[in-house]
């Protein structure tokens, strides 16, 4: 097996939980709208751009609307999620995440960011997780998103290392696909029951050393 040389890090649900800010802006956008938008919907949001999350909020009210509304609803909304993301600060890093990162570091690895949030950077810098990534690649840098392995491709590429040096964390399905459509080992965060075709699941950082994925991805 390769020699791992790269972690490509997810940003929501597995350095930092933004997930709750996503749910309450597209809660209360449903409510203006005039229909209950529940946490079994929001599911099917993760891993997914701004626009296709929209796209499925919409379905779930019934509704089709012209594109240049949905754009205004998506700006909307954002605006709403960038107001509550503008407060976060590193008590909202999740358990295990920073000394997981410290960690690759330590061992020489190469640190990237992969994620399809366009505010990347606002939350980056709020919880200080900045300094420990060698190339950040969000939503203002790609035009696929997940299960499309653009986001991990170009993260590779920005620290030159080849796909089969390097391992992706996420706790999404799309973002699993991804990892594997851009010929990456993963890990995923969260349950085995949806993460299940990652290399090994674990439930956060804090229960994985950069020991076992050496030993064990």
């Amino acid at each position: 097996m390769s020699e791992i040389k790269t972690c490509l890090f997810d940003l929501d649900g597995v350095l930092v939980d933004t997930a709750k800010y996503h749910y309450l802006a597209w809660k209360r956008l449903a409510a203006e709208l005039g229909f209950e938008f529940t946490e079994a919907h929001n599911e099917r949001l993760k891993g997914v751009s701004r626009a296709a999350s929209l796209d499925i909020l919409l379905e779930v009210g019934g509704l089709m609307l012209e594109p240049q509304v949905k754009q205004e609803l998506a700006e909307r909304k954002n605006r709403w999620y960038v107001e509550s993301i503008s407060r976060m600060d590193a008590s909202e890093i999740l358990p295990g995440a920073l000394e997981f990162l410290k960690a690759c570091k330590q061992h020489g690895l190469k640190v990237a960011l992969g994620s399809a949030s366009k505010n990347a950077m606002l939350i980056l810098n709020n919880t200080g997780l900045t300094p420990y990534f060698d190339a950040i690649i969000d939503g203002t840098k790609t035009s696929a998103a997940k299960p499309d392995p653009e986001v991990f491709l170009l993260g590779a590429e920005a620290v030159g290392v080849q796909p089969e040096h390097c391992v992706v964390f996420e706790d999404a399905e799309a973002g699993i696909e991804a990892a594997s459509r851009a010929g990456m080992r993963s890990v995923g965060i969260g349950s085995p029951a949806t993460l299940g075709r990652a290399n090994t699941v674990v439930p956060s950082l804090a229960e994985f050393t950069v020991e076992r994925l050496l030993a064990e991805v």
